[in-house]
């Protein structure tokens, strides 16, 4: 999938050419089902469910529905519902986030909340979520399952981030327990969703889960890392945006641990809200720290993991393209 990658696709690089033609013309109609799917009678609520899905994004989720299904029966038709699902469940967390987040911008646009209000962008949240529930419903009491366990997980994750950590409980694994189940377990659960209806067996399909429960980690630890090294509006988001909320992620943690006096400074920047004046001298202090570095070495030990589970699995070229996925996630990052 290099140079004739729909827009907004993710590129898979290294990858074998047939599968990267099959995993297109499936995101295409992935695609084409998500924009069908959100339609509404009322114009107003099928402009709001449309806007994150306009805006683009990667479809990083539906790609590994697809991706898993490989290692079994990838031409079962349920999987195309089946990668809708996972990506409209998504875009419904986005939707809610944006609103606790006070977001003004998603995927380099302005957020559903900044347009319309939070009633608005929470209710069209509601909306689309609904609407991957009415798919799921015609997927089988298994998918059904899976998806409201996930869908616990990813409010667990989110009220857990909203309260904090309680008295005793170290603050960088709380931080760690929030990205597992606000971000992993949805990439996770994609890989399982695409082994179950690709009639993969059991054990590929539980490795293929641990593997992308890893990858997800690293996901959002390169997008903690990108927020602070970013000197651009790479995310579509504003760099720093973590610094100026107050908001302490992997870098700011091994940051804080510090003993040096050079760090008092930076330390008594960290975990409240700033300014932008102080944001910049923060990001300005915390870019070159070694603090970065460490928090690298930890996202590529999230990476390492997540290969070594995919090392087990039968060498075809969906597991080259699961390892690629890999080798992204890392290089974003860099």
């Amino acid at each position: 999938m290099s140079g004739a990658v729909p827009s907004g696709f993710l590129a898979l690089p290294r990858v074998d050419p047939t599968l990267a033609s099959q995993i297109q013309d499936d995101l295409e109609k992935v695609e084409e089902l998500l924009r069908e799917s959100v339609r509404s009678s009322d114009p107003l609520l099928t402009e709001a469910a449309s806007h994150l899905l306009a805006a683009g994004g990667k479809r990083f989720r539906a790609m590994l529905v697809l991706l898993a299904a490989h290692f079994g029966d990838p031409r079962v038709p349920d999987l195309i519902p089946a990668a809708a699902v996972v990506e409209l469940t998504h875009v419904a967390t986005l939707y809610h986030d944006d609103v606790m987040d006070e977001a003004e911008l998603r995927r380099g646009k302005p957020s559903a909340n900044q347009r319309w209000g939070n009633t608005i962008a929470i209710l069209t949240g509601d909306f689309v979520f609904a609407k991957a529930s009415t798919m799921l419903a015609d997927l089988g009491t298994e998918a059904v399952r899976l998806q409201a366990e996930t869908f616990a997980r990813l409010v667990q994750g989110q009220i857990l981030e909203t309260s904090g950590p309680r008295d005793g409980v170290d603050p960088l694994d709380h931080y760690l327990n929030v990205i597992d189940d606000k971000t992993a377990s949805l990439i996770a659960s994609s890989a399982e969703f695409g082994g179950m209806f690709g009639k993969v067996d059991p054990e590929t399909v539980s490795t293929l889960t641990r593997a992308c429960d890893a990858l997800g980690m690293a996901f959002q630890l390169a997008d903690d890392i990108l927020d602070v090294a970013s000197e651009s509006d790479e995310s579509g988001k504003v760099p720093g945006t973590d610094l100026r909320e107050g908001v302490l992620t992997l870098p700011m943690f091994y940051a804080m641990r510090s003993q040096e006096a050079a760090d008092e400074r930076l330390k008594s920047l960290l975990g409240r809200p700033l300014g932008d004046e102080e944001a910049e001298e923060a990001l300005a202090l915390l870019r070159p720290h070694p603090a970065m570095a460490e928090a690298d070495a930890t996202l590529r030990g999230w990476a390492d993991k997540a290969r070594q589970e995919l090392s087990t699995l039968p060498d075809i070229p969906a597991r080259d393209a699961f390892l690629a996925l890999c080798d992204y996630v890392v290089e974003r990052n860099g």
